[in-house]
């Protein structure tokens, strides 16, 4: 399913075309980076929440296009 980056207060943010789920960028207070990834309960996958933090900016991109492509919440 295609994905299209939506407005984020901040880092950055990308909603499915089906608007079910959404995966997110930032910058944390330690200067870390967390990735969310968080599906609706009324996806036809049924909800999933994942949170993972990395040490750059760089391995953060790589796992929220990882999420994208293979849109895995497990």
């Amino acid at each position: 399913m295609e994905w299209h980056t939506t407005a984020a207060d901040v880092g950055e943010r990308w909603e499915r075309a089906d608007g079910d789920a959404v995966v997110s960028l930032r910058e944390t207070a330690t200067g870390a980076w967390a990735v969310t990834y968080d599906r609706l309960r009324q996806a036809p996958e049924g909800e999933a929440y994942r949170r993972e933090t990395c040490e750059t900016e760089a391995d953060a991109r790589a796992l929220a296009a990882e999420w994208r492509d293979g849109d895995s919440g497990q």
